[in-house]
């Protein structure tokens, strides 16, 4: 049986996350919670700037509940240019067999995109149009979060590595990265086993006792510069690992 997703719960979560919650976007949650069943913990919903916004999985997760009948999904030639990296897509969701269809478009290029998602531009524009299609189908008025880029990116790495301070001689240098990273989870109040997750991806392991020692000192670095480049794109992204089975450390 499905568990019901509850405001109670909801809002539990969304104060462990994001803390103060002024009146409105309680209301908010309220509402997204009983007429959609979204969950925060699922990754379903997340808070940006002070509002709340639908993501590509809480999308398909509803799509699912409500029995969606399909999704069909084209390029619009037209609108496409594979040199500039621009793609536009139009989505047509059938929320069941009789239906017409509702329709929504999704455009991506070098100029709308996170820095992420560079040179995926394709993907994203699809995403987009499913995304809108998806809102329209089934009545969400929040905006997809995946249809909106960070003003702030977050630096990209140089090739040339940076300087480290000089490591104790007793070999405790492990601990020294460890201390950082549990720093910056403390102070910009991340959900650690999401941390673990992303690093994981970002070392392109399946566990972190897989990692280098320079690929984890890479990663702590990016959380650490992200983090005060923009932190509600990267609460983004870990938002994204919310509800995954958490990795070995």
């Amino acid at each position: 049986m499905t568990k019901s997703i509850t405001f109670d719960s909801n809002r539990r979560v969304a104060k462990q996350l994001w803390h103060r919650l002024s009146p409105n976007i309680l209301r908010s949650l309220r509402e997204l919670t009983s007429e959609h069943e979204l969950s925060v913990a699922s990754g379903d919903v997340l808070i940006l700037d002070g509002r709340w916004y639908v993501t590509h999985t809480g999308l398909l997760r509803l799509a699912r509940r409500k029995h969606c009948a399909g999704i069909h999904v084209r390029p619009i030639s037209a609108f496409c240019d594979a040199l500039a990296r621009r793609w536009a897509f139009e989505a047509t969701v059938y929320k069941s067999r009789t239906c017409k269809g509702f329709v929504g478009y999704g455009d991506a290029d070098p100029s709308n995109v996170s820095f992420l998602v560079q040179g995926a531009e394709m993907r994203v524009a699809e995403t987009r149009a499913v995304n809108r299609a998806l809102r329209k189908a089934y009545g969400i008025g929040i905006c997809s979060v995946e249809e909106i880029r960070s003003v702030a990116e977050p630096p990209i790495f140089s090739s040339e590595p940076k300087k480290q301070p000089p490591q104790p001689a007793n070999g405790n240098g492990s601990r020294t990265v460890r201390d950082r990273l549990c720093q910056v989870i403390r102070q910009h109040r991340f959900d650690p086993n999401s941390v673990k997750s992303y690093a994981t991806d970002f070392c392109g392991v399946k566990t972190l006792r897989e990692a280098t020692r320079e690929q984890v000192e890479n990663f702590v670095q990016h959380l650490a510069d992200w983090a005060e480049k923009d932190r509600n794109a990267l609460l983004c992204q870990l938002n994204s690992y919310l509800g995954q089975k958490e990795g070995a450390a």
